[in-house]
């Protein structure tokens, strides 16, 4: 069924082109994620196609009875409403009907009695059966709940920012609607409630446009891409996974173009040196030729953002926490926490709203002190701070002012100094972008140039607190990969999965038994997760010795009661008199121990050639599927062979210890 047209819409902002002629349907279905560089006009056309701002030229054209719901970055609110009125506060015959029996309930409650009012309760139930809306009230206490405010009756104008943002969302997933639309819909939730919203919005009937640079989201979610790219937009109908490879053949395909067009410009140029006479018809021909060539050039690029930065040298005592405790009230965050950083540790901080993951960033770095127990920091640790709530910014400040307040030059990695000019244009900031007053700039543009800010001073030791959150997916991805060469320690607390998998390889997870430490990167501390809630003690025993070994003196354990259900567990048996059955390996088990190292470096090298293959054939795509297929297969065999390699170590390890006693 089709919803909506977006019909030869072109948007501008004085001198810079948003977007220009953009066409496309959205269709029921459509789950549609929408994605560039921070100021491109991603927001602006979301506002355009909800009605909240008018193109330049062009029109959105909507069924008549289409209804268009949009979640905008910053919410509008009754400050005097409660959480629960403003979720229950929109105009849909369902709620307009669950309204009318709140208002009834409280009448007949103030005049018990009064036969009007109990016409009026009556009339009200009968409206409710026919709208069938008596679980819109639980309803919206479930997606509230999942999205972590359970204060219902709480003043909508007492909540923070973030909190705020939360309740505008579980109205606009509430509230019936043909076209949904979302701008950064998981800044500020935890990653559970990214979870649940994820799933949510898989089943969710009708279509679905937004905004969002968590990429696990964007693959599950979304089955459109459009790009916005230096006023065009590209089209892909596919899943982000999909769409990065279709991205990559676009580009190949326009550089080949591009090459092509340039190969002609050098026949024309030179055929134009030797002494053009404009006389005759077909000599006026070639002239124009040559001009169409030379005006039919690419548009300008958005270029490439380079982080390379240099950072201060690190010594040998970098950060050391013992027994923190920090409480707020009645209420205990953090109780008796350990860690000792070690060099080119990669810690990130995950939990749910609240939980107190930016209390124990702040500790960690010096801003916050603990009710009892110490943090101390190394002589040479200098802290670059990167924090989700805004820098004030003066918005009358231009860019190249704001930077030159920090450093007129710049140290790169590479030892040399560059002006601060010539790095804000590393950072995607035109020559006319730098003299731009900063009220100007997108959310994103200022998250950019804070980044920069902070890291121009060089520093050893990054506490970055959701650090995704207002930066496109081009500088994440920039970001990751200066992390994976910077030869400091990174603290983030972040609800980004992706960036949390590529970024980090310890976990601090604040659990509601306390605080795990835990070894490997997001998804790792999952899988083990879901093995530790499912009750699969040996596998939680087994993981939090692992983490022990790995973790630079820190504590591994969930908490003392699951250290001590741990105990108990492995001991129970110790009063009875029967020993248990000895372990012994298989005949198999014993042939696979002794030739799986070998299995694994034949496998690992067929990898390796095949990847090679790949970049190889990076022109043919026929081929390059029939690669990417066997590079699955050899990825899986791997990782089975890897499987197979710690159980039997496992095994020989248990084995080794009966043996001793």
């Amino acid at each position: 069924m089709h919803l909506l047209s977006v019909e030869h819409i072109t948007k501008s902002y004085g001198e810079k082109l948003l977007f220009e002629d953009v066409t496309f349907g959205v269709e029921d279905g459509d789950h549609i994620g929408i994605i560039g560089v921070n100021g491109t006009g991603k927001s602006t056309l979301l506002k355009v196609i909800a009605g909240l701002e008018q193109p330049d030229s062009g029109q959105i054209s909507i069924g008549s009875r289409v209804v268009v719901r949009m979640l905008a970055q910053d919410p509008v609110f009754d400050k005097n409403e409660t959480v629960l009125e403003h979720v229950l506060g929109g105009e849909s015959p369902e709620l307009r009907a669950v309204q009318a029996y709140a208002a009834a309930m409280e009448a007949l409650e103030l005049n018990p009695g009064n036969e009007k009012a109990q016409a009026d309760l009556m009339k009200a139930n009968q409206g409710m059966d026919e709208r069938n809306a008596w679980s819109l009230e639980s309803e919206a206490k479930t997606a509230l709940s999942k999205l972590g405010i359970q204060q219902y009756d709480a003043k909508v104008g007492t909540l923070s920012g973030g909190q705020r943002k939360r309740v505008a969302m579980a109205a606009a997933l509430l509230l019936p609607s043909d076209v949904l639309i979302l701008d950064e819909p998981t800044n500020h939730i935890d990653n559970e409630s990214v979870a649940w919203l994820e799933g949510m919005l898989q089943k969710r009937r009708g279509a679905l446009l937004m905004i969002t640079h968590d990429r696990y989201f964007l693959d599950r979610v979304s089955n459109r891409m459009i790009e916005l790219d230096r006023g065009n937009v590209h089209f892909y109908q596919a899943n982000y996974s999909r769409f990065l490879e279709l991205k990559l053949e676009r580009e190949e395909r326009e550089a080949a173009a591009e090459d092509k067009r340039q190969n002609l410009l050098r026949n024309e140029l030179a055929w134009m040196r030797r002494g053009a006479k404009a006389r005759t018809t077909k000599q006026k021909a070639r002239i124009d030729r040559f001009e169409a060539l030379k005006s039919a050039g690419p548009k300008e690029g958005t270029g490439k953002l380079e982080l390379s930065v240099a950072s201060s040298r690190l010594g040998k005592k970098i950060l050391g926490a013992e027994g923190v405790t920090k409480g707020y009230g009645n209420r205990t965050l953090i109780s008796d926490f350990d860690y000792i950083a070690v060099p080119e540790d990669r810690v990130g901080i995950v939990g749910r709203n609240g939980s107190g993951k930016s209390t124990l960033l702040k500790m960690l770095g010096g801003r916050l002190e603990p009710d009892s127990g110490k943090v101390e920091l190394g002589l040479t640790v200098k802290i670059g701070w990167f924090s989700q709530e805004r820098e004030e910014m003066d918005p009358n400040l231009r860019v190249i002012e704001y930077i030159r307040e920090g450093a007129e030059q710049v140290k790169t990695a590479d030892g040399s100094m560059i002006s601060a000019s010539q790095m804000l244009e590393r950072f995607l900031f035109t020559s006319t972008m730098q003299w731009t007053p900063i009220g100007k700039l997108s959310g994103g543009e200022k998250r950019r140039l804070q980044l920069l800010r902070m890291l121009m001073n060089a520093p050893n030791v990054l506490m970055l607190d959701e650090p995704t959150n207002d930066l496109d997916i081009a500088t994440l991805t920039v970001l990751e990969d200066y992390l994976d060469d910077f030869p400091g320690v990174v603290f983030v607390v972040s609800h980004d999965r992706y960036f949390l998998d590529r970024t980090v390889d310890k976990i601090i997870a604040f659990e509601e038994s306390g605080i795990l430490q835990h070894t490997g990167n997001y998804t790792d501390y999952q899988e083990y997760r879901s093995k530790y809630m499912q009750g699969d003690s040996s596998e939680a025993k087994k993981s939090d010795t692992a983490s022990a070994g790995k973790s630079g003196g820190a504590s591994n354990a969930v908490s003392a009661t699951n250290s001590n259900a741990a105990a108990n567990t492995n001991g129970g048996g110790a009063n009875q008199q029967a020993k248990p059955k000895p372990l012994k390996m298989s005949y198999k088990d014993q042939r696979d121990f002794e030739q799986i190292d070998d299995w694994i470096a034949d496998a690992e090298s067929q990898l390796e050639k095949v990847q090679q293959l790949m970049v190889d054939f990076s022109s043919d795509s026929v081929k390059l599927q029939e690669l990417a297929a066997e590079q699955q297969q050899l990825e899986e065999k791997v990782e089975q062979l890897m499987d197979r390699w710690t159980e039997l170590n496992e095994l020989a390890e248990q084995i080794e210890a009966q043996k001793r006693l």
